[in-house]
């Protein structure tokens, strides 16, 4: 009994400590403007990383999170709202973190697809997309509440998703996710050449208004002005935490089993009588469904959406994202949001090569931890005690 108090409260220190130091380094690397101490930062964090792996430090605390998961996710809101309150004026590092959990929103619905069922999807943007469109139409033609329109936004994305399903199922492997390019392709297209929609010009989004408060305006509270990008924070926020809570269900669940069978292996699946279609289309509607509500909010929160918003690269920067974080796993995808959104704004003094140097840092990620900053863990169908 002892011995099992001394594990808990040494997991305890060990993620207090992490995530203390984790924001730490955050708050500098935000605040950070010259070119050296940008890059003094990135490759003291290298150097870090590398010390640590050597030293297991790594695996003690990736092994403390296992042991205490809820834990790790309480002290990881701590850390944001540490951050936000750092920067409760900075309109410019506010929005970079609104825009990770947003993207990492609309990631946990790519997990779902690629992770969880196999099904690819190269276009993230476009749902991402259409969730914003969406909003901006039905915020200026209709009176609907503002949460009734991120709503019925998640919906039809899922619905143009759940058709565009059709023609993936009946085709494998690349021929697949060739359909979900083009269909990526298509949405930009349409957008451009329809006027009702603002051509390439895009369209305003009225922002978000709650009972009366207005979330594009500061706020005052106890004679500090505070951004208005907290307002947007807070129910970032929620929405993240929220589908990330519903990804952990589903994945506990034998809805996720029956998803991990599908993508293992579909010859067993309907050998065992799983029907793969169904998985497949529930996996699709439901990611698409997180993808519109993120462009949704993300709409309103920048107050503007036109069609090079959405490209295919914007795409692959969700997959590239999934991928990054470690497919499958929802706990990945705000670490991997923060290097591939974060990490190229910061490199702006170097240019065009930024983007070469944040592809070449991803490459070496992706080299020395082929299977993501914090891979799936395999799933168990027995406890330890049975299994030995």
């Amino acid at each position: 009994m002892s011995a099992n108090k001394l594990k808990n409260n040494s997991a305890k220190l060990v993620l207090a400590l992490a995530a203390l130091c984790v924001t730490g380094y955050m708050w500098l690397f935000l605040h950070a403007e010259s070119q050296l101490a940008v890059g003094v930062l990135i490759i003291f964090a290298l150097a870090l990383v590398m010390a640590g792996k050597k030293m297991g430090t790594t695996q003690r605390i990736e092994l403390a999170a296992a042991d205490r998961p809820g834990l790790a996710r309480i002290w990881t809101v701590i850390g944001l709202l540490i951050l936000v309150a750092a920067f409760y004026d900075n309109h410019f590092v506010l929005m970079m973190i609104c825009a990770v959990l947003l993207y990492s929103t609309a990631c946990m619905g790519l997990t779902l697809q690629f992770g969880f069922s196999g099904v690819a999807n190269f276009a993230g943007a476009a749902f991402f997309g259409i969730g914003s469109y969406t909003t901006a139409v039905l915020a200026t033609h209709t009176g609907l509440p503002q949460l009734a329109n991120i709503a019925i936004s998640g919906v039809v994305a899922a619905i143009i998703g759940s058709v565009l399903i059709l023609p993936v199922l009946r085709t494998r492997g690349h021929y697949a996710a060739l359909v979900t390019i083009a269909f990526g392709i298509l949405f930009k297209t349409f957008i451009e050449v329809n006027d009702v929609l603002g051509g390439p010009q895009g369209l305003q989004v009225p922002g978000m208004k709650l009972f009366g408060y207005v979330f594009n305006e500061n706020f005052t509270l106890f004679g500090i002005e505070f951004s208005f990008y907290i307002s947007y924070f807070i129910l970032s926020l929620i929405i993240c935490a929220g589908a990330f809570v519903l990804v952990k269900a589903l994945e506990r669940s034998w809805i996720g089993l029956s998803m991990d069978v599908v993508r293992t292996d579909e010859t067993a699946a309907a050998t065992f009588g799983l029907h793969i279609a169904r998985w497949k289309v529930i996996a699709f509607t439901m990611g698409n469904l997180f993808a519109g509500v993120a462009g949704s909010v993300y709409g309103m929160m920048i107050g503007f959406v036109a069609p090079n918003n959405f490209t295919f690269s914007d795409s692959l920067l969700l997959v590239s994202i999934v991928i990054l974080g470690g497919l499958g796993n929802p706990v990945g995808l705000i670490p991997a949001a923060i290097i591939v959104l974060m990490l190229p704004e910061k490199l702006q003094f170097i240019q065009e090569y930024r983007v070469l140097l944040y592809a070449a840092l991803v490459i070496a990620i992706l080299l020395f931890r082929p299977d993501g900053l914090l891979p799936r863990k395999t799933r168990l169908f027995f406890g330890r005690k049975d299994a030995q």
